[in-house]
């Protein structure tokens, strides 16, 4: 994707609404709404300090049904900022202490992420002196260098001062052949024995992450980990590329690393609430499970008004965090939820219910279109998909029938129909050779009338 390599400057929302549109369809108003809060970012970076600190991200809450597209504007945008992104579901919290999880893990994963991507950011930095440094360890395996001889066991004095120069220069000449043939790839069917660090999991990691922050940081000090290395016989790229990863988590200064990724996870970071609409409490709660619900609120509230929570990497503000919750909020009501939540989501978006025109526009006109990627699939085994316009009409018409008929799941629906529209044609494709198979409306509803007659089976199949 070439858009994220743009600096943020030049990401103005008109820009980010472009790159969003390349791959969603449709919801424009929630499109600009995270656009703008995204230029918010940039510019609250240019503001002079004392009044930075004072400006709050805006959160925004996505409100429409299942499938329309919520989770992956919050997922496109992340990845078109280069920003830290969590997605968590407000529904596994429930019940906090018993079967739900702690709500400060979602800062915990936040740093996480953050860690990960900075570490990988730094390993690419680093690769080309990693790699010069993995291809002299991998020719010190191949060719070892020579044991200095003691003077006592030469024959004689002069001889040794006449002879060890020439030894060194035939050795270098030996390397730098290798050398040669190694970029060459001459010696890639060769197989050596290496030593590679191996670092079990320690109970430490696994324990990271579960709300037992503290402890487990008092615990990393007790008991510091052991490196150990593990013989292993690889092939001579594999083996250069062993290396290379080795080298590189050499160079990488994790301290850096850990410091620089906390405070992209606090000013950068996009922390992704699906499904808040699960915990929002009825009218007349108070008993049941909607103690439970109005529970979460209020453990997510500090979250998202600001707090310090502790994670193995240090302490993390929330403070500047991006919260975009989103929720179909068919029973439930933004009103449901309790005013403090509701009043630190000031944007909202309500998006659109997706027609059959749109799911047209949805099998043709983004990047990762299904009809794209289904062609791609079948077209390693030689099969040319001719997905005809009829029949992609036909498609959508199937999907937008089935969701008013049952469950309106929006655009999975699609996934759903094109499995059993080419299940066959996927099954048999090894063994038909190479040929193009047009698909018509014909071919579409021969293959699906059936099943959609049928209601008890259809509700099943698609």
């Amino acid at each position: 994707m070439a858009s994220p390599s743009k600096r943020p400057e030049a990401l103005t929302p008109r820009a980010i609404v472009e790159e969003l549109d390349r791959y969603i369809v449709g919801q424009r108003e929630a499109k600009r709404a995270v656009a703008v809060a995204l230029r918010n970012r940039w510019r609250r970076q240019q503001v002079p300090p004392p009044m930075r600190d004072e400006i709050s991200p805006k959160n925004i809450m996505l409100i429409g049904p299942t499938g329309v597209g919520k989770t992956e504007i919050a997922r496109r945008l992340a990845k078109l900022a280069g920003a830290p992104f969590v997605k968590v579901e407000a529904s596994k919290f429930t019940e906090v202490g018993y079967v739900g999880r702690d709500v400060d893990s979602m800062v915990r994963d936040l740093a996480e992420t953050a860690v990960s991507m900075l570490r990988e950011e730094e390993r690419e930095r680093l690769r080309p002196r990693a790699r010069e440094n993995a291809e002299e360890r991998l020719l010190d395996v191949l060719l070892p260098p020579a044991r200095p001889q003691r003077a006592g066991s030469l024959a004689s004095a002069p001889a040794a001062t006449e002879e060890v120069p020439v030894a060194s220069a035939s050795a270098s000449s030996t390397r730098e052949n290798l050398r040669v043939l190694l970029h060459e790839g001459k010696l890639n069917d060769r197989s050596v024995e290496i030593d590679t660090s191996d670092t079990p999991q320690s109970f430490i990691d696994v324990f990271s992450g579960t709300g037992m922050e503290e402890m487990v940081l008092n615990l990393q000090s007790m008991f510091p980990q052991s490196k150990r290395t593990k013989r292993r016989r690889l092939t001579i790229p594999e083996a250069l590329e062993a290396l290379t990863e080795e080298e590189a988590a050499k160079l990488i200064d994790m301290e850096r690393v850990t410091k620089e990724a906390v405070r992209r996870a606090e000013q950068d970071g996009i922390i992704f609430i699906d499904e808040l609409d699960k915990v929002a409490g009825r009218e007349g709660g108070g008993h049941g499970p909607d103690v439970s619900r109005e529970g979460v609120q209020r453990d997510l509230l500090p979250i998202v008004e600001g707090s310090t929570v502790s994670t193995k990497y240090g302490p993390l503000k929330t403070d500047h965090v991006l919260f975009i919750a989103a929720g179909a909020f068919h029973v439930a009501k933004p009103k449901d939820l309790i005013p403090e939540l509701q009043g630190r989501f000031p944007i909202r978006v309500e998006l659109d219910s997706l027609t059959d025109a749109d799911f047209v526009r949805i099998l043709t006109e983004p990047e990762n279109a299904l009809t794209k990627q289904y062609t791609a699939l079948l077209a390693t085994e030689k099969i040319h998909l001719d997905i005809q316009a009829d029949a992609i009409a036909e498609i959508a018409r199937t999907a937008a029938e089935v969701n008013a008929r049952m469950e309106n799941i929006g655009a999975r629906r699609l996934h759903t129909v094109m499995e059993r529209l080419l299940d066959e044609l996927a099954f048999e494709a090894p063994e038909l050779g190479e040929r193009t198979i047009p698909i018509s409306a014909a071919y579409v509803r021969e293959r699906l009338q059936g099943i959609l007659k049928d209601e008890d089976l259809s509700q099943y199949v698609l």
